[in-house]
């Protein structure tokens, strides 16, 4: 069963292990996902010392918002903005993030805004550039189309309508084929039955091309945190050499835009979830990057 804490906007749910006085390690899941993600993963924190949390990103799962006149928004700012109030909540000063997907990008903008509270991250998927989001590559356009097709009403009604098969729809096509699990994607979709996660959804892909408004309650999180030219925490980056929604070849380059210790390390033949394809692979290099000697 999960545990739960109130911060000032939810009421988050989270599963915690590992030894109590080990240092804390945020675990952040990314979409269309939830903590299930890391369970392949954990027992080799757990075995290294560290404390793991694992949210519920807003919109998934048990997590749920206090109010219901709370805008419902996806933007990485407001999710970045619950996860260090959930480490105020649980009394973290200083922690280390894993990250994919959106976690990834949480990470980066926690990171980059309030380094003096974070040790190291480490992302997973997503790669990294300074300020606001660049127009990608035609090649990564037409790997995002599922985002361009959430801007159009007819697509954001069908994640309303049937969001667990658009899921499955995206999970099929963004790995090699036969690595998705039909018992690992139920165990995981259930957390696409909160109320909010259609919403959030929509929200997220619209604002983050300017389809959508932003709420003013992170306006100014997004402006500090779109001030940044460079990352100064340690960071691992994990890409799949063979993910098929960010595309490898995104993630490149990106030594530049880290004044600190940074390195990309990529797993061949691996696609987008690296942490359920590769499971032993990724928790060794997490656990050597985590624990150093």
């Amino acid at each position: 069963m999960p545990s739960f804490v109130p911060t000032p906007i939810l009421n988050v749910a989270y599963e915690s292990g590992g030894a109590a006085d080990g240092p804390p390690l945020l675990l952040l899941h990314g979409w269309p996902d939830d903590p299930r993600t890391f369970d392949s993963i954990a027992p080799a924190l757990h075995a290294a010392g560290l404390r793991t949390f694992a949210p519920w990103l807003r919109g998934f799962g048990p997590t749920t918002f206090h109010s219901s006149k709370t805008l419902r928004s996806g933007e990485i700012p407001a999710m970045a903005q619950d996860i260090a109030e959930f480490a105020d909540a649980l009394g973290l000063a200083r922690f280390a993030i894993v990250g994919h997907d959106w976690g990834a990008r949480i990470a980066y903008a926690i990171a980059a805004v309030v380094p003096e509270r974070v040790d190291r991250i480490a992302t997973i998927s997503v790669g990294w550039d300074p300020g606001e989001l660049a127009t990608p590559t035609l090649e990564q356009c037409r790997a995002f189309w599922y985002q361009w097709f959430m801007a159009t009403e007819r697509g954001a009604s069908v994640v309303r309508r049937d969001g667990k098969a658009f899921a499955r729809s995206l999970w099929e096509a963004w790995s090699p084929a036969g690595w998705l699990d039909d018992a690992a994607f139920d165990a995981t979709a259930a957390s696409f039955e909160n109320p909010d996660w259609a919403a959030i959804t929509v929200h997220s892909y619209r604002v983050r091309w300017g389809q959508a408004e932003s709420d003013p309650r992170h306006a100014a999180l997004a402006q500090r945190y779109n001030a940044v030219r460079t990352i100064s925490v340690p960071t691992l980056m994990l890409q799949g050499g063979d993910d098929r929604c960010v595309l490898p070849a995104s993630s490149e380059g990106k030594e530049k835009n880290f004044s600190g210790p940074y390195r990309r390390h990529v797993l061949a033949d691996v696609g987008h979830f690296p942490t359920r394809e590769a499971p032993a692979r990724v928790a060794e290099l997490l656990t050597e990057f985590l624990t150093p000697q």
